[in-house]
């Protein structure tokens, strides 16, 4: 389990040194219909013929590497970080109490 603070110090390209950054898990935007690409499949997907494009079947990762979204409280500046891969992400959460609780 990682557990990310919400806040950290760190470097930042624009100012050009040690300032706290927000830290937020990167997600994908929704996907645009008009994109070249999608246009391009609609397009060969049109009319008679079936599937025209692979379709992958055979998933072998059971986990993502987490991206980190920076961005510097006193420019806006946002960069992103990549972490290994992990099954369970919190961002900022209170640490859990280890051992016997009496």
């Amino acid at each position: 389990m990682v557990n990310v603070p919400k806040e950290r110090r760190t470097h930042c390209k624009k100012c050009n040194k040690h300032v706290v950054h927000k830290v937020s898990q990167y997600k994908a935007g929704k996907a645009s219909n008009f994109a070249q690409g999608k246009r391009r499949y609609d397009a060969k997907q049109k009319g008679y013929g079936g599937q025209t494009k692979p379709i992958f079947h055979k998933k072998a990762k059971t986990t993502k590497k987490i991206v980190l979204r920076m961005e510097c409280k006193k420019c806006k500046t946002k960069r992103q970080i990549v972490l290994k891969r992990c099954k369970h992400f919190e961002l900022g959460e209170k640490k859990k109490a280890t051992g016997h609780v009496y």
